[in-house]
């Protein structure tokens, strides 16, 4: 297992649509691993393939108390929403900006496993918010693009600014 580097906002890569997964091979399980490994040195509790660089339609999470029981989903894709939920998020791929996001209260997600076999998820709660989340990523999308024009535009003016002071402050150091 590998961790490997998580892209970082506006890297153009976190908006390209990720694409089906046809062969379910060690190449997969490998990239799945690594994907765990990565999500968990950097404290996240999900992570797409994109925000790595990879194109697979691949997604890990982990939203247990103690971070021991990671899950795969390959080709996931949200059959049924119910109810509203609005909860703060955050992202590997844009560190330290959270915001207050509306989602789904719940989700019914059809997805496969390492070995191509379906399987149906029904999830509420942190489950459904971080499901959401990562698909979203899966398609290009982050959580910043669910919030207003005037506060997606104000918290990206802020991160890209505190970026570049972190980037002159390492520079100089």
């Amino acid at each position: 297992m590998a961790v490997r580097p998580v892209l970082l906002y506006p890297d153009p890569r976190l908006r390209l649509k990720a694409e089906e997964v046809t062969r379910f091979d060690a190449g997969l399980a490998r990239l799945a691993e690594d994907m765990v490994e990565t999500m968990y040195a950097h404290g996240g509790i999900g992570l797409a393939a994109t925000q790595i660089g990879a194109r697979e339609r691949l997604l890990v999470l982990d939203v247990a108390e103690d971070r021991r029981e990671p899950h795969v989903f390959i080709n996931p894709v949200i059959v049924a929403r119910e109810g509203h939920l609005t909860s703060e998020e955050g992202c590997l791929s844009i560190p330290d900006v959270r915001e207050r996001v509306e989602r789904a209260a719940r989700v019914r997600v059809d997805a496969r496993d390492l070995h191509g076999q379906p399987h149906t998820v029904e999830a509420e709660g942190l489950l459904a918010v971080c499901l959401q989340h990562e698909i979203d990523h899966l398609e290009g999308r982050l959580f910043l693009d669910r919030l207003s024009p005037p506060k997606r535009e104000r918290l990206r003016r802020r991160y890209l600014a505190a970026r570049r002071e972190t980037e002159r402050t390492a520079v100089r150091g």
